[in-house]
């Protein structure tokens, strides 16, 4: 089983608010068709969500925020995740949208439920979950970002591998001269933090495939843009990218 991060920077244009980018999803959709393995999709808000919630000032950590707000932001990454859906169905796929208050309960993973979502993924259909302001209790809500949802999933489904698709090509140990770092094992880069991103940006990736990896599972990060990469990364040909090396904890 394949666990897929589609980035909030790759299926919308984060520079302009409310704008998917429907090529970019189906040219994803369409490279998608090539795996023959039970594919899990999580999405990130982009223009939608993460400017709806920089508006209204919510953030990971449970609070009290604007109720309005909490519609405003949940409403709108419903409809993310329907632009990706009829990308997915347009394509001849057969996406599941599984919003995360069907597997979370406050922020914590509800592991029956999720371990549904391995036979969802086994049956023929691509579970699609997505980052949401979810309620948290006593009139508090959160944001739960998708890279979190990643952790979550990944720790308990344990898939064969696990992929972000982003922006760039992978990460870089210089920005200037964009060269790329092929392979970490257990270090964390230093990442220059896009402060725009109430969900941590690439900080906040980083420290997720770290911890997917200590787990034990490789994590590939790849430019969704190429999403043929994604496909080489499936089925271990060469490519341009970041791998976290999986290493288990001792």
């Amino acid at each position: 089983m394949i666990l897929i991060k589609l980035g909030g920077s790759i299926i919308t244009n984060k520079e302009k608010p409310l704008s998917p980018r429907k090529k970019v999803v189906e040219n994803i959709a369409k490279n998608l068709k090539k795996i023959d393995e039970p594919i899990i999709i999580v999405h990130g808000g982009g223009s939608f969500g993460h400017y709806w919630s920089v508006k209204y000032d919510m953030h990971t950590k449970p609070n009290r925020y604007d109720m309005h707000g909490v519609s405003v932001v949940k409403n709108s990454m419903i409809d993310l995740n329907k632009i990706i859906l009829n990308a997915f169905v347009k394509n001849k796929l057969n996406p599941y949208s599984l919003p995360p208050t069907d597997f979370m309960s406050g922020n914590i993973p509800m592991i029956k439920k999720v371990k549904e979502i391995t036979e969802i993924a086994i049956s023929g259909l691509i579970p699609i979950t997505y980052g949401d302001v979810l309620w948290y209790g006593n009139k508090k809500t959160y944001i739960l970002s998708g890279d979190k949802i990643m952790t979550h999933l990944a720790k308990i489904l344990k898939p064969r591998l696990v992929i972000f698709a982003l922006n760039e090509d992978g990460l870089y140990s210089d920005l200037k001269t964009k060269k790329l770092i092929y392979e970490l094992k257990g270090e964390n880069p230093k990442i220059s933090e896009n402060k725009m991103d109430v969900t941590g940006g690439m900080t906040r990736k980083v420290d997720e495939a770290s911890n997917i990896a200590k787990s034990g599972m490789n994590v590939f990060f790849v430019n969704g843009n190429k999403p043929e990469r994604i496909v080489k990364a499936v089925k271990n040909n060469k490519y341009e990218g970041t791998l976290f090396r999986g290493k288990k904890n001792v």
